[in-house]
């Protein structure tokens, strides 16, 4: 590989407009800051309708505080009846508002950013977090971060589609609201951000990265007026500790979370598939999964709504054993089975408590580190594993908590989460989804090879070339004609050298047969035609592929920049020369030290 750096290529003609070389991405930054705010509102909106529609049924009063149904011990038919209850309406929602308004959200943000160019319906704004705070309300399992991501994303995208706007700007927009909606959730800024990169932007440029983090900004800092601020689960975690021991069952502590996030992510999909197979319409599924829900309830009451104060309980090593095994048994249960079922609501609170339960039972097997550590670790490993954004995890984890001593391990749980979560799992909660739909999505992140290597390492150094005063004659014609065609290494085009050198045009295929079907004396001159594109000797292979597809064309002459002279040709087979070298790269094995003698 080259180590020199090709000049940056004009945003005007490459459409790669990135950060550095763009000014208007500063004003997609200036865009993202109210959306940020709107992000900031929407989460508050959302929490608080959660909580009045909470009070209303399981207090009978008014009140926008969230509420933990069974601290409150409603009735036995209440506890039965609300989800069901809760389930219908948001399949009415669904049906006769927005089909969208299913599930818990981030698969659809996904959807509006692969393939409607960041373009979400209005009505997605106001009928998302109405049905999942219904569904939340009424004793769903759910969590607020969902539909928040869906609704601020939802916001983003009705600001970009108000304004003359690119499809990427508008995705960007998107993202900002759906970011700065979860860090006004949770108080969780680097986290959010984490989770645009890891699940939402799909690519890591200033253009994207520098306007989402304006937007988490503006939605963190008015979160302190909004909902209060420090950590949302407040962990001691001073006295931690390090040992060899505690590193190696960190591991095991991420391997378990880890299978717990494919056990949860196989029951989530086997429930949307038998569901799918019931002969009546799925308006009437997220009623069943009510009363899955409910039924649950009965069993263990806490495992109903969002749960953060079961999941402070959890991470301040304060939770019993009938909570956590409450809690791993039913909450997985009945959050997977109802979640399947298609009602409204989020995966982040479940999957912290589940997390968490699982950690805290393992806490009681371990040795003691501080209270709440392996709950911690426990917590990052099932989001890990679950996501598959296992930094996301960690950071995350150490936002709710502010027990940044703990960081290194959790690391360790959560990648080893992610490692058996990519191992046995084709796809995650969220990709099998988008998988579903028809559409394919990766989600790892590695240089291009076409940035790699430069045109001068991969175009035909040797082109023919003619001058433009000679005669086009027989002999040269069919060596121009065999030149252009043959199969070994066909040359597009072939360059018309001016007397001093320079490049007058390109004699084609196409130009060729016009000027030999025209008869009469002809020179090379009278064959060329204009070059529409020409590239630099230090350009990038990837500059070439835009160019390329921008002008609709599949080679092009290579020339000095300091004299205008032709130096090569760089076609479109040639871009295969960053792919081959790749192969090589990752496929070819060989021993580089050997030993001595041989």
């Amino acid at each position: 590989m080259s180590g020199h750096h090709p000049a940056p290529p004009s945003p005007a003609t490459t459409g790669l407009g990135d950060f550095t070389t763009r000014p208007r991405a500063l004003l997609v930054v200036a865009w993202a800051l109210p959306v940020g705010a709107a992000g900031a509102v929407a989460s508050w909106f959302l929490l608080r309708l959660i909580g009045l529609i909470g009070n209303l049924v399981f207090r009978q009063r008014l009140g926008t505080e969230l509420v933990d149904p069974g601290r409150v011990h409603p009735a036995w038919w209440l506890v039965l009846g609300a989800p069901v209850l809760g389930g219908l309406a948001v399949g009415l929602l669904a049906r006769h508002g927005s089909e969208k308004i299913r599930g818990h959200g981030m698969p659809e943000a996904i959807e509006a950013i692969l393939t409607r160019g960041g373009v979400v319906a209005p009505r997605l704004a106001l009928l998302k977090p109405l049905s999942a705070a219904i569904s939340i309300g009424t004793g769903g399992p759910f969590g607020a971060e969902g539909p928040v991501i869906m609704t601020g994303g939802a916001i983003g995208s009705l600001f970009g589609q108000s304004l003359r706007l690119t499809a990427a700007e508008r995705r960007t927009l998107l993202v900002a609201g759906s970011a700065a909606g979860m860090a006004a959730t949770f108080d969780a800024p680097m986290a959010s951000v984490l989770l645009a990169v890891e699940l939402l932007l799909f690519e890591w440029r200033p253009r994207s990265l520098v306007p989402v983090v304006a937007s988490v900004a503006v939605a963190t800092a008015l979160r302190v007026p909004l909902l209060g601020g420090g950590p949302v689960f407040p962990v001691d975690a001073a006295a931690v500790h390090l040992t060899p021991l505690v590193e190696l069952l960190a591991v095991l502590c991420g391997l378990t979370g880890g299978a717990l996030a494919v056990v949860t992510t196989w029951m989530v999909y086997r429930a949307e598939d038998a569901f799918a197979r019931l002969p009546f319409h799925w308006m009437w599924w997220p009623a069943l999964g009510g009363l899955v829900i409910g039924c649950g309830g009965l069993v263990e009451p806490r495992a109903l709504g969002v749960g953060y104060d079961v999941v402070q309980q959890l991470l301040a090593g304060r939770a019993t054993v009938s909570l956590i095994v409450g809690v791993l048994v039913v909450k997985s249960l009945i959050w997977a089975l109802s979640l399947g079922s298609g009602t409204s609501g989020g995966v982040l609170a479940p999957v912290l408590m589940i997390g968490g339960a699982l950690g805290a039972w393992e806490g009681m097997l371990f040795p003691s580190v501080v209270p709440g550590f392996w709950a911690m670790l426990g917590l990052a490993a099932v989001v890990g594993g679950v996501l598959r954004s296992p930094l996301t995890g960690v950071v995350f984890t150490l936002e709710l908590t502010h027990a940044w001593d703990t960081g290194p391990a959790l690391l360790i749980s959560a990648t080893s989460a992610y490692a058996l979560s990519v191992l046995v799992l084709k796809r995650s909660l969220l990709t099998e989804k988008i998988a579903r739909r028809g559409l394919h999505l990766t989600r790892e992140y590695a240089t291009d090879p076409l940035e790699a290597f430069f045109v001068r390492e991969a175009m035909d150094a040797a082109p023919s070339t003619v001058g433009a005063d000679d005669p086009l004659d027989g002999a040269l014609a069919a060596a121009c004609a065999e030149r252009l065609r043959s199969p070994d290494r066909p040359q597009r085009l072939i360059p018309v050298l001016r007397p001093d050198g320079g490049l007058l045009g390109i004699i084609t295929r196409r130009s060729l047969r016009a000027a030999r079907a025209g008869g009469g004396t002809l020179t090379a001159a009278d064959a060329a035609r204009p070059c529409r594109l020409t590239v630099r000797g230090d350009d990038t292979l990837r500059r070439v592929a835009c160019l390329f597809a921008e002008h609709a064309l599949t080679s092009a002459p290579v020339v000095d920049p300091a004299t205008g002279r032709p130096i090569g040709v760089i076609a479109l087979r040639d871009l295969l020369h960053a792919r081959r070298h790749q192969l090589v790269q990752e496929g070819h094995r060989e021993r580089v030290i050997r030993p001595a003698g041989r």
